[in-house]
């Protein structure tokens, strides 16, 4: 990625992401964190819908297929959509290392456009980890996997504890997902994306 600034440069002393053992095993479908994300929720009528899927290593892959709802320009995908599919995969790298994390920074490049009704295919991976700080990338591609890329991103993320959601979220949102009796659900609520 050309231009990526500093703070996404991890530190000399970073060491190399170590997949949790209890990490979902590569294959798995990761599911929505709360079902009311924007980014993976099945409750959001107009959200991405997105679906990650555990890979080997510290990776994810996922698709997403821009709708008539996504579109900026008159038949083009809007790029904050765009960057949100790449913030989602990317915060889903989360559940692999078993941490609740929150987007600190993310720097993506627009590369070609991304038209409705397409298919963007979503890979992302932990590159390393420096105390609470998580780096990753990620690279949206259309027309397949290993079709040319659309977008690409960077991003830095902050292992957080739960209290951030609880001290700064809407009560009624908070006490109704701590609430849900699906432990791995209550547990993937407070995973991403403050």
């Amino acid at each position: 990625m050309s231009g990526t600034s500093a703070a996404l440069t991890p530190p000399a002393d970073a060491i190399a992401p170590v997949r949790h053992p209890d990490a979902p095993a590569p294959g798995e479908l990761l599911g929505a964190h709360y079902g009311h994300c924007f980014g993976c929720g099945g409750e959001q009528p107009h959200g991405l819908h997105l679906e990650a899927r555990a890979q080997d290593g510290v990776r994810v892959t996922a698709e997403f297929t821009v709708r008539t709802a996504h579109q900026g320009a008159p038949g083009l995908a809007h790029g904050g959509i765009l960057a949100t599919a790449l913030d989602e995969t990317l915060g889903s790298l989360n559940w692999l290392l078993r941490v609740i994390a929150v987007t600190g920074r993310l720097e993506t490049d627009f590369v070609r456009p991304v038209p409705v009704d397409t298919v963007l295919y979503l890979d992302a991976e932990v590159t390393a980890v420096a105390g609470r700080k998580i780096y990753s990338k990620a690279t949206g591609r259309i027309g397949g996997p290993d079709g040319p890329v659309a977008v690409r991103a960077d991003a830095l993320f902050i292992e957080v504890k739960v209290d951030h959601f609880i001290d700064n979220g809407r009560p009624e949102e908070i006490q109704a997902a701590m609430s849900d009796p699906d432990q791995i659900r209550r547990t993937r609520a407070f995973e991403v994306n403050p």
